[in-house]
């Protein structure tokens, strides 16, 4: 979808990639990190590079079994995005580094007339009838919380 390159578009976005996610059946957590990762990319694009023509950005999605690839084109900027290791007490300067956190992978493609970010990352289906439950494991292998008793 193409978008104005300005903030507003980071909330259009992550509504339309989690309602696209979710319809599909996506793990709540798995559709809440591929959220993340698009507002991450889209907010880099808009901070750090210049609109494609027409003053606007191209954010992308393609679910496929076990996982989706987003990815933000933009027309370019000065300097390739890459994940920083900023001091504690720095201000800014996470994002991608949150994104390879959450991702298999990620990485930047240069285009005619700009630069695309993409990135991989898990999408699981839904578990079906209490599975999580019975096997006592959670999203990413962690265990599930446990039900709340009455």
């Amino acid at each position: 979808m193409l978008l104005p390159h300005t903030p507003s578009s980071v909330a259009v976005a992550r509504r339309m990639l989690m309602a696209d996610l979710l319809a599909a059946g996506i793990f709540d957590a798995a559709v809440c990190d591929a959220v993340l990762v698009v507002s991450e990319l889209l907010s880099n694009a808009i901070r750090h590079a210049r609109p494609l023509p027409g003053a606007q950005l191209q954010v992308t999605w393609v679910l496929a079994p076990g996982s989706v690839e987003v990815a933000v084109s933009d027309g370019g900027g000065h300097t390739r995005p890459h994940a920083g290791y900023p001091s504690l007490s720095s201000l800014g300067g996470r994002g991608l580094g949150i994104v390879e956190h959450l991702c298999d992978s990620w990485g930047t493609q240069d285009n005619e007339g700009g630069l695309t970010v993409w990135a991989v990352l898990p999408a699981p289906p839904q578990r079906r009838c209490g599975a999580a439950a019975r096997t006592g494991i959670g999203p990413r292998g962690r265990p599930a919380a446990a039900a709340p008793r009455e």
